[in-house]
């Protein structure tokens, strides 16, 4: 494989996907820039507050991106470089970006609600309910796995720690905190101001280049994981229920910088590595078969044992059958549920016109897929110590290889590890971005879950009024989020994948449905819906299957029961929503209000 060729092809594709699909959508859903958005009808200073579309940008990619288009393609390459390129560039631009195009744009068309009253108003309130009730669980299961990724990024006294990963967690912890302080101060000093682009923009990576140079060379931070996730639980408190224009905007505005620079950056070691020859012949296989192990290999592809006996397994790869599983894994890299979220929650309130619909949405997705490509040339680049288990996790890879990359220009031999930091930095920035926003889209769907059919949180009483409150829902949701994150959200933890490709499954019909009712044309959802349910179906049937065995065995029964037990709601809720979508979708059953054009 050639790290340039790939990334060239795949960056010529992706922005004609933009260009021409992208386009397409807009003109078939009737994108219409001189109708007010949420952001302008419903301004409130809190949650609905206008904002340029390069703030947006920010925030939704920021927020959107978490590890997933790092993780997941790093994970399933051991399935061949092919096999995740097609499915990255097929599903990014035809299932992905429409999907979170879609799902923002309906979203907007519904005065900014969540996809929950979509569903309600295109479906029906049975639907909503169950929908409520999946995202808030899968969501609480983003906020526990996300603080408890920053809480390991931030920690000194790990297991196994070292004095020089104690030394790198403490500047990532020091420049992520400065972050944080800056992002204040930036959201009142800019408040209510007209600042021109270029100069806030060029403001933004002065500022993000000073943070990183203080907190790198002054690590003054040093707490224990415990106290990181009792911090970081204050923190996604407050984060959630302060006005997105002190904290949410400015925050994720400025740490998009960073994550734009970790892409540049990366780019650069591409090509760099390429044009000295390092590049060019990558030894990553193009197919490995429709199974793929994560037994660790030498290599001569002979099963690497400990000295116990015992096979060593690939921490940084995802084995199984090529269907599902590259479809489970490679995720946020081609189409993820939680993206629904992130759009029709928080990026749907702060647009300013419906013509940045396409580029925030469905552009947003395509740079994820160029993540995702660039995080495949990572670990062909590493690929021997990646198929002999030598990375504790796809992070590793990701950074190390591009490092190396980086390290083999002239000039840059010695910057490897300062490399390796940056990009460690970066993708903690995106998971605490993540992690945010996931707790502010919980507090939404725990409030929808206690308003009735057809009536609004001003309407309901007693015990509902409270739980409505978004003070109590956020203390509720960050409580247990961060005690899961503390104790055992691992458990469950492997369902996560399955369970979020369900949620795109639930916003494609949702998206689809009222698209029908609105009589616009919704038949480009029709593959994706059937082929994504396909995914999530299967996933779940093989993993009771696996844990049904287990059970019979023996072998870590608790684990293994729960699993199964949540396994089997999920079968059930993906069929009971789908046949209630596909009644809607083909015209068996209408909705009962008046639907949002």
């Amino acid at each position: 494989m050639n790290a340039l060729v790939l990334l060239i092809v795949s960056a010529a594709i992706i922005v004609a996907g933009y260009i021409f699909y992208g386009g397409w959508l807009a003109k078939q859903w009737g994108i219409d820039p001189k109708r007010p958005t949420p952001a302008h009808e419903c301004e409130d200073g809190v949650d609905y507050v206008p904002a340029p579309p390069y703030v947006v940008l920010g925030h939704h990619f920021s927020s959107i991106a978490g590890a997933g288009p790092i993780n997941g393609p790093i994970q399933a390459a051991v399935f061949g470089w092919v096999p995740v390129t097609l499915w990255v560039l097929i599903g990014g631009i035809f299932f992905g970006a429409m999907h979170d195009f879609g799902s923002l744009f309906a979203s907007i068309r519904h005065k900014g609600q969540t996809l929950a009253a979509v569903v309600e108003e295109n479906i029906d309130g049975t639907a909503k309910k169950l929908f409520c009730v999946f995202a808030y669980l899968t969501l609480l299961l983003v906020v526990a796995a996300f603080a408890s990724i920053v809480a390991n990024t931030f920690a000194t006294g790990l297991p196994n720690a070292t004095p020089a990963t104690n030394l790198a967690n403490m500047r990532t912890a020091m420049i992520s905190v400065l972050f944080i302080g800056v992002a204040i101060v930036w959201g009142i000093a800019t408040r209510g101001r007209t600042i021109p682009a270029a100069a806030n923009i060029a403001c933004a990576i002065a500022v993000i280049l000073v943070i990183i140079a203080v907190g790198y060379t002054f690590p003054l931070i040093s707490l224990d994981y415990t106290t990181w996730m009792l911090i970081l639980g204050v923190y996604i408190l407050v984060a959630s229920v302060a006005p997105v224009w002190i904290l949410l905007q400015p925050r994720d505005y400025l740490s998009s910088y960073m994550l734009y620079g970790m892409i540049i950056l990366a780019v650069i070691g591409i090509v760099g590595a390429s044009v000295t020859g390092f590049a060019t012949d990558l030894q990553i296989p193009a197919f490995t078969g429709f199974f793929a192990s994560n037994a660790a290999v030498d290599a001569n592809g002979a099963a690497i044992v400990d000295e116990a006996g015992k096979t060593v397994i690939n921490k940084a790869a995802q084995g199984g059958w090529l269907f599902p599983a590259l479809f489970v894994a490679i995720a946020c890299g081609a189409i993820s549920g939680f993206h629904s979220l992130v759009a029709s929650g928080t990026t749907s309130k702060q647009i300013d016109n419906e013509r940045q619909a396409q580029p925030i949405a469905y552009g947003g997705m395509l740079i994820e897929c160029l993540l995702a490509i660039i995080s495949l040339c990572a670990v062909g680049f590493v690929w021997a110590k990646y198929q002999s288990g030598g990375y504790a996790s796809p992070t590793a890879v990701f950074a190390d290889g591009l490092s190396q990359m980086l390290a083999c220009i002239p000039g840059l031999e010695n910057t490897q590890g300062l490399a390796y930091a940056l990009l460690i930095l970066a993708v903690s920035a995106f998971c605490l971005t993540s992690l945010d926003t996931a707790t502010r889209l919980a507090r939404y769907m725990f409030q929808e879950l206690w308003i009735p059919v057809g009536k609004t949180a001003d309407d309901v009483t007693g015990v509902a009024k409270t739980m409505t409150n978004p003070y109590v829902a956020t203390i509720i949701t960050v409580v247990i989020g961060i005690v899961l994150g503390m104790t055992g959200y691992t458990v469950i933890w492997p369902l996560f994948g399955a369970a979020n490709q369900l949620l795109a499954v639930l916003a494609l019909l949702a998206v689809c449905a009222w698209l029908g009712n609105a009589g616009k044309n919704n038949k480009m959802f029709y593959v994706p819906m059937v082929f994504m349910l396909a995914v999530t179906l299967t996933s779940l049937a093989m993993t009771a299957q696996a844990k049904v065995a287990a059970i019979a065995a023996g072998t870590t029964v608790f684990a293994s029961v729960l699993q199964l037990v949540l396994a089997v709601i999920l079968f059930i809720l993906a069929i009971v929503l789908a046949v209630k979508g596909a009644k809607v979708i083909f015209g068996h059953r209408a909705p009962e209000s008046p639907v949002a054009e």
